[in-house]
């Protein structure tokens, strides 16, 4: 499909999708956990499946390496480049787009605001499409490192009432995107119920990720009600698994 290569607003494909009922692919790729040489092989299968996008980001990022990274991802193909900070710190005007995270599942201002204060004026000159996205730590069954990392703790996964109200603030407060994650290395995904009950409260597009680690449960994500699915970790694991992914997600 490669619905958002070549895109000048990304947002504005991610709803025209949502609107016409097409579910999209996100890679994940974290520098920290792949090597710069091994990019150009996930590249490649990206390509071949023909991925919607690129989620690029992690815990602890230096700039130098996320650069390097998005570099290489551009210079090979024209799938987008959608930054996933971990940290304020990360930013890079190589990449397309940015998700810019409210962490509105927890408590701590920080995430909520502060650090968002901080890059305003950087993103303010930047060329970066800003999207601004409802960020929900879902208990994936292991405790994450966004979880200690955000020094919060994750809506229970069995608390789809919860995770309903908090989505339908988000998008009552503007936010375009909301963005369940269980975590990487997540030994459950998102489950289907609460997909289903987000995804039947909000107008917005609905992105999940964490814990994926097969076609079936993509499939079950999208069946379910999202609109994006990111895998990352499996993919580390097995590159290999992306056209059965794409294929999962896209048919």
């Amino acid at each position: 499909m490669e619905l958002m290569q070549g895109s000048v607003n990304i947002y504005r494909d991610i709803v025209k999708a949502k609107s016409e009922k097409r579910k999209l692919f996100a890679i994940l790729i974290d520098p920290d956990k792949i090597k710069i040489g091994k990019i150009d092989a996930v590249i490649a299968l990206a390509v071949g499946a023909k991925a919607d996008c690129f989620f690029i980001g992690g815990s602890f990022i230096v700039n130098d390496v996320l650069d390097e990274a998005i570099a290489i991802i551009k210079a090979s193909c024209n799938i987008p480049v959608i930054l996933f900070p971990g940290s304020s710190r990360q930013l890079s005007y190589k990449a397309d787009a940015l998700l810019f995270l409210s962490l509105i599942s927890g408590r701590n201002a920080d995430l909520l605001i502060g650090k968002h204060v901080e890059s305003a004026p950087f993103l303010k000159i930047s060329p970066l499409e800003i999207i601004s996205t409802g960020y929900m730590l879902i208990d994936g069954g292991v405790p994450t490192s966004v979880s200690y990392m955000s020094n919060t703790y994750p809506i229970p996964d069995s608390k789809d009432d919860i995770a309903v109200c908090t989505a339908i603030a988000g998008e009552m407060l503007g936010l375009k995107l909301i963005y369940m994650d269980a975590g990487s290395g997540a030994l459950n995904p998102v489950s289907g119920s609460m997909i289903e009950a987000v995804s039947g409260a909000i107008e917005i597009p609905l992105i999940i990720g964490g814990g994926i680690s097969s076609p079936e449960l993509a499939r079950k994500a999208v069946i379910s009600g999202a609109d994006i699915v990111v895998v990352g970790n499996a993919i580390e694991k097995d590159p290999k698994l992306i056209a059965e992914l794409s294929a999962a997600i896209h048919d």
